[in-house]
């Protein structure tokens, strides 16, 4: 709760009434007011996350009726993200503190805790063994700081659980170590500034306001308690026009319930200026997963208790709003029914390659470029395979990013290299380097000698990798053989090495030497978290994005494919976190997280619970509707497509089947709804790419032979004139001159396989 000196809000939301196609434009709409009011220098638009800045940065720039706005900083809309702006205020305030890089996180923490002298919960002992302990303690340390939770006690004054009060002293420690070193974390920039600001510190908040006149805030309902502090005393002499969804938080609800409603203390309340002119076939499903239900009157009853009693509009209002109505209404009956298409394979590499296919198709059919498709996976984990099968078929992806330092053959090599040095510095011959070690560098590098590393041995570390880089052309052949992406990937990977490089030598956490370097390289490796690092950019020529659902909802394409709908990821069993059992975290009211939801809780904050007194396990009710929520952002994100695939197995052969998302089971037993299914078993689709094409060409056989075999068996009429028209189109393909003679062979070898001639 803000304290007695907190300001509070004072303003105005602009409340949609569930997560709509038509956002950005009703967002535009509100910029365009402030713009007309105030001028475009003059406005501040804070977005919550940065996932969508540029989509929502290219609508508002439209608004502006200015040419040069484009190219003009001045004139040009003022867009940051909370955290971005946060950050630049604290640089304002004291320009020496530096902000804490995620590789010096995780070395200056493992020392902390390395060095506690508190006894270890043996919870915790035992727990560290898994790979993943680091990684979700720190995740758990960094919520923990952004919402102030220390090892005092929980907020009811109830006794801490042993093991968060061992882990939260260990954030203390860690932020007295920090402060002792003039650092600060990132998760604790926004805390800091809101106290500043409230202060006033050094006249900061003046100095912070001067610049604008009006605040915009976008995706207010993922704006935490802090984050409302933060923008209440920003906006004391600013105008403040907030937009947020209703049904629509997934962020915000995991540590803080409620509604929209109920986080807009000091707002006035109203719905958005214009409704939308035409809505997309699967809007209702939208509507579903965020209210769970298909009526169409909960935003003129929300518009009408918002504005009851206030004031009777006049006879021209009243027109425009008919007018609008109707328009309304024939576009409901353009689509009575909702509809999406409904993809499920045996296997999630066929699930892959089925959206892959589709992508191509749609292209031949509508001309979309591939920059109007988005594939949006469960986690950011997941990104890497699924744009890697993409690629594979021959769909280019846009999102780049560094799932794992340990995937990445850039770092494998220079961290060889590092090996190779530390040999070096203990005194031995180059001759003496381990096998691996050369073996992994003749490897990557022709003609490779030992003395290739003595080379710049003597120098610092971050001028003999610098020096390894450049002598053996280590960018050079990376683009020569790695596609566009790869390489832009491994260019950044590098980019970190030669960063860690640089820290050793400029702090006394580890020795400036090859051992140093080693050990925090290993231990960033180690704990290397994807969604730490995860960017996006846009290829040459466009290309596909593949992201996490939770990053679509401030975006929007042609076509979102919705993948990985099955119930072990909507929702899920692992909620919160895998580092503490379930049973405890219900009864952890001090981790930073809703834990113990109450009935009422539960119907505030999602309209789907429509009783709470009858939920059985409130815990896993709450966190299984955020699933569900994110669901809705990301159909919400499709203009004209959407696509709900999943899968029955991970790989081939004889696993654990896996249900289809009990959210998309729903959708196929509600009326109005209709989920089309895309038929995967079909024989008459076009295969796009060199991988999909050869394996269809190697499938031909055993395919023709299991349908006729099939058909002959339970007696049907068998059509050998079509079988043999197939295989003879085939088999002029593979008299090609272009066609490898393996490949020719392999597909002759299969029909060899398929008759019973097995000499081969």
């Amino acid at each position: 709760m803000p304290t007695p000196e907190s300001p509070t809000l004072e303003g105005t939301l602009v409340a949609l009434p569930y997560p709509r196609h038509d956002l950005l434009e009703r967002v535009a709409d509100e910029y365009a007011a402030l713009v007309e009011s105030h001028g475009s220098k003059n406005v501040l638009v804070l977005k919550r996350h940065p996932a969508g800045f540029d989509r929502l940065e290219r609508v508002l720039l439209e608004t502006i009726d200015d040419p040069n706005a484009a190219r003009n900083a001045v004139s040009g809309p003022r867009v940051e993200s909370l955290p971005e702006h946060a950050s630049k205020v604290l640089e304002t305030y004291d320009p020496t503190l530096e902000r804490l890089e995620y590789e010096e996180r995780i070395e200056l923490i493992s020392l902390v805790v390395a060095g506690a002298s508190l006894d270890v919960p043996p919870y915790l002992e035992r727990a560290s063994e898994h790979d993943s302990f680091a990684r979700d303690v720190g995740r758990l340390l960094l919520e923990a700081t952004r919402q102030q939770f220390d090892a005092t006690g929980d907020r009811d004054g109830d006794a801490i659980h042993p093991c968060l009060a061992f882990l939260y002293a260990m954030n203390d420690r860690f932020h007295d170590e920090l402060d002792s070193r003039g650092f600060v974390e990132r998760a604790d920039v926004i805390p800091r500034v809101v106290d500043l600001l409230e202060a006033d510190a050094d006249g900061l908040r003046e100095r912070t306001t001067d610049s604008f006149d009006a605040v915009l805030a976008v995706q207010f309902e993922e704006f935490r308690r802090l984050d409302r502090r933060y923008l209440a005393a920003l906006t004391g002499e600013a105008d403040l026009v907030c937009v947020g969804q209703r049904h629509a938080s997934v962020e915000r609800t995991r540590v803080e319930p409620g509604s929209l409603e109920s986080i807009a203390d000091g707002l006035e309340v109203r719905p958005p200026t214009r409704q939308p002119e035409s809505k997309p076939a699967h809007d209702a499903i939208t509507r579903v997963l965020a209210t769970g239900t298909v009526g169409e009157n909960d935003h003129d009853q929300y518009s009408e208790a918002v504005h009851e009693g206030e004031h009777e509009e006049d006879d021209e209002a009243e027109d425009e709003r008919g007018e609008e109505n109707e328009r309304k209404e024939e576009n409901e009956d353009e689509h009575t029914t909702a509809r999406a298409y409904r993809l499920r394979t045996e296997t999630a590499r066929a699930q892959v390659r089925w959206v892959a296919s589709e992508i191509q198709s749609l292209r031949d059919r509508f001309d979309w470029s591939f920059d109007e498709f988005a594939v949006a996976v469960p986690r950011a984990e997941h990104v890497p395979r699924t744009r890697r099968l993409l690629r594979d078929v021959g769909v280019p992806t846009a999102t780049i990013g560094t799932p794992s330092l340990a995937d990445d053959p850039a770092v494998s090599e220079l961290y060889a290299v590092i090996e190779a040095h530390c040999t070096l510095e203990q005194g031995h011959d180059p001759t003496e380097i381990a096998e691996p070690v050369t073996a992994r560098l003749e490897a990557r590098i022709e003609e490779f000698s030992p003395r290739d590393v003595e080379a710049a041995h003597g120098q610092s570390v971050t001028t003999a990798l610098e020096s390894w880089i450049q002598r053996t052309n280590v960018k050079a052949r990376i683009a020569r053989d790695e596609p566009w992406i790869d390489a832009r990937e491994q260019f950044q990977s590098i980019r970190r090495v030669l960063e860690i490089a640089r820290f050793v030598e400029r702090t006394d956490l580890v020795a400036p030497d090859w051992q140093g370097l080693r050990r925090m390289l290993q231990r960033t490796i180690e704990y290397d978290a994807p969604h730490v690092h995860a960017i996006e950019t846009r290829a040459p020529g466009g290309g596909v994005t593949v992201c996490p659902v939770d990053e679509l909802a401030y975006d929007s394409r042609e076509v979102v494919f919705l993948v990985d709908l099955i119930d072990d990821t909507y929702p899920g069993t692992q909620f919160l976190t895998p580092l503490f059992p379930t049973a405890w975290l219900r009864s952890m009211p001090s981790y930073p997280a809703v834990t113990d939801p109450s009935s009422s809780t539960l119907e505030e904050t999602f309209a789907t619970v429509t009783d709470g007194s009858a939920v059985a396990d409130r815990f896993e009710t709450y966190h299984a509707e955020r699933a569900r929520r994110r669901l809705a952002l990301g159909s919400r994100a499709a203009r004209t497509r959407l696509y709900c695939c999943s899968y029955e197995r991970e790989t081939e052969g004889l696993r654990r089947t896996h249900d289809e998302s009990r959210f998309v089971r729903e959708l196929t037993v509600m009326p109005g709804i209709d989920l089309e299914p895309v038929n995967v078993k079909r024989r008459d689709h076009v295969s796009y790419g060199r991988q999909r094409t050869l394996e269809a060409a190697l499938e031909v056989p055993w395919t023709d032979l299991e349908t006729l075999l099939g058909r002959a068996s339970i007696g049907e009429p068998v059509d050998l004139d079509a079988t043999a028209e197939r295989i003879q189109e085939l088999a002029l393909a593979l008299e090609h001159e272009d066609v490898d003679e393996t490949i020719r062979d392999a597909v002759y070898t299969q029909f060899e396989f398929a008759a019973g001639e097995v000499s081969r």
